[in-house]
């Protein structure tokens, strides 16, 4: 068996020690058909509706707890630019979970205990409700219920001319839930970017159907628990 059909069979990964670009031209499921597109659009636009369905009345006290927390000022929305499908960008949605002036110093990543954190944004990032507004994201089509999380232009552009393959992650739209998310921690650093890859670049070739609902009924697992929040 070649090792890397090995390692996809047994840990969900593409292992980027062992993949070539061959391998990645020949091998069946980094071409997206029509079919499977058309799909997984209606299968995005009814389950983020039905989501919508049972999470605005949680939306609405989030939005009233910054609100009431910052004393009326600044923004309870936060708009990020992101990198989508075909690596184009994209303003991603959320609940404003930091100070405002969390990055007067740029770019950074969230880290254990960050002090940046308000008391409401803590909350809300446990349990994932901070990433309620990007249902609107996936209601427009810049994002997929399930996929590869959206990472930031200023990260995406060192990756791409550092890590092997990084590109092929765009090959479908970003989700608000996926593989990587339910099968490695938060990552914060370089190291955990190439690990989670790994795991993006095997649900790139492995989307199916099934698959999307497996991850989902798991990511509620996560959400419950707070598993994996920063």
């Amino acid at each position: 068996m070649d090792i890397i059909v090995f390692y996809e069979q047994e840990k969900g990964i593409i292992s980027l020690n062992d993949l070539y670009p061959s391998w990645l031209v020949y091998s069946d499921g980094f071409t997206q058909d029509s079919l499977k597109t058309i799909g997984k659009r209606s299968f995005d636009l009814i389950a983020s509706l039905l989501l919508l369905v049972v999470a605005w009345p949680f939306m609405l006290l989030t939005a009233l707890g910054i609100l009431l927390e910052s004393g009326f000022k600044g923004s309870v929305i936060y708009q990020q630019k992101r990198v989508g499908e075909n690596n184009n960008t994209f303003n991603v949605l959320k609940f404003r979970s930091m100070r405002s002036d969390a990055e007067k110093n740029g770019p950074q990543w969230a880290t254990q205990n960050d002090n940046r954190i308000t008391k409401v944004g803590g909350f809300i990032r446990k349990f994932r409700i901070d990433e309620l507004p990007q249902i609107f994201n996936v209601l427009k089509g810049e994002m997929s219920f399930v996929g590869p999380r959206p990472e930031r232009p200023e990260f995406v552009e060192g990756f791409e001319d550092r890590i092997p393959y990084y590109r092929e992650r765009h090959r479908v739209k970003p989700g608000i839930t996926g593989w990587a998310q339910l099968c490695y921690p938060y990552g914060a650093n370089e190291y955990d970017t190439i690990q989670k890859l790994q795991y993006d670049l095997y649900y790139v070739k492995n989307y199916s159907m099934f698959l999307d609902l497996s991850i989902m009924f798991n990511t509620v697992e996560i959400v419950l628990w707070g598993k994996g929040a920063r």
